[in-house]
């Protein structure tokens, strides 16, 4: 459909492969900015200055991806020949994504920032970027997503530009098991990067794993006990339908209960006390269970359950893809193109009001224990977490 003066806004959403055949019609426009109108919003929308919807969430939790390239090939994510990645002119440039920044920070009262990609270290220009978002007014808190390949030559100048915190991807510390996963022998570049992380002085660090039946899900404990002795909080994450291979089955996923089930056999879980607040994890305290529920609390552990305890009622999250398209939700077949109108001369007015429009059209939740559940067909490489 279109919006406004025959702006084409909304779309469905393709795989990078598609995107990259059309990233010479949306590249850098060299015309000078076309005169536009005003962007009508729904009918039905009330007129407030937030990213609301129907449901009354309201979105306070920007990610932005900043790229759909990876230098790992995770099962779960990427078949083991990777993607067609998206030609550089169809990304967002570091202008540009200041640009949505500040109009989600100032115009929709967004405070939190996350970077993802792909793997956001492979830009090269990151550490300006996480500048520019940094300076913005006011500020928001500034987190990114990475698999930490390379995390250990840049820890210390991304906390400078003022990077917040950082979430570590890692399913196994075991050599073997995590170059099955990953198709790549890079275990200790990441761990040195985690290593750098701490060194650099950055408030902390969230390790996200998931686990899979027969792969590592029998390394459950182990995992979380390096991680308790590390100071890291774990996050285990339900298995999503998001694979470019779509081999995901529900029936084969570890849930929720699977997890809390394989920790049970050394820890005593109990949930933690503190108000959820919109965050995508469950978080409980861990005490060892030969100790008792009077035990020393050794730290928390999140879980993730999208598939099995889904927390659609309360999502906060808004995302931009990397060639700057609103993602209501991470499931979501359709996309609401920004970039296209922000380069044909858009004013931040008329973007705000797309942004607006496409969030207001965000479903009650995304479906995935209905029987009609069709499976996105970008994975999650292409979408941003």
């Amino acid at each position: 459909m279109s919006v406004g003066l025959g702006i084409p806004v909304v779309k469905p959403a393709s795989g990078a492969g598609a995107a990259l055949a059309d990233s010479s019609a949306r590249g850098l426009a060299e015309a000078p900015p076309k005169p536009r109108g005003a962007v009508m919003l729904p009918s039905d929308r009330p007129d407030e200055a937030g990213l609301i919807d129907r449901f009354g969430r309201s979105g306070t939790d920007l990610r932005i991806s900043l790229t759909d390239r990876c230098n790992l090939r995770c099962t779960y994510c990427m078949p083991a020949e990777g993607l067609p990645f998206l030609a550089p002119p169809s990304l967002m440039s570091i202008d540009e994504i200041t640009r949505f920044a500040r109009i989600a920070v100032t115009e929709f009262g967004v405070r939190q920032v996350r970077f993802t990609g792909g793997e956001p270290l492979l830009r090269k220009d990151l550490v300006e970027i996480i500048r520019a978002v940094a300076a913005l007014e006011p500020r928001p808190e500034i987190s990114m997503t990475t698999n930490a390949i390379g995390l250990s030559s840049r820890a210390e100048a991304l906390a400078e530009a003022g990077l917040d915190r950082i979430n570590v991807s890692l399913d196994s510390i075991e050599p073997e098991t995590f170059a099955k996963i990953t198709r790549r022998p890079f275990l200790s570049r990441v761990l040195a990067g985690i290593d750098a992380v701490g060194a650099a002085g950055l408030v902390s660090t969230k390790i996200n794993a998931v686990l899979m039946p027969g792969i590592n899900d029998d390394q459950a404990v182990e995992l979380l006990e390096w991680a308790l002795a590390g100071g890291h909080q774990l996050r285990f994450i339900e298995q999503m339908p998001l694979d470019a291979d779509h081999v995901w089955n529900r029936d084969s996923m570890i849930t929720a209960d699977g997890i809390r089930e394989r920790l049970s056999v050394r820890y005593l879980l109990s949930p933690d006390e503190a108000p959820r607040d919109g965050a995508p994890a469950e978080l409980f305290q861990v005490r060892e269970r030969s100790a008792g529920a009077d035990g020393p609390m050794l730290g928390l552990v999140g879980i993730i359950a999208s598939v099995s305890e889904p927390f659609c009622s309360d999502c906060r999250r808004t995302r931009l893809t990397a060639e700057g398209a609103v993602r209501s939700c991470l499931f979501s077949h359709t996309e609401t193109d920004l970039l296209g109108p922000l380069r044909d001369g858009a004013d931040d007015r008329e973007l705000a009001d797309l942004w607006r429009g496409a969030m207001w059209a965000k479903p009650s939740g995304h479906n995935m224990n209905s029987a009609g559940f069709e499976q996105p067909d970008r994975p999650m490489s292409a979408i941003g977490g």
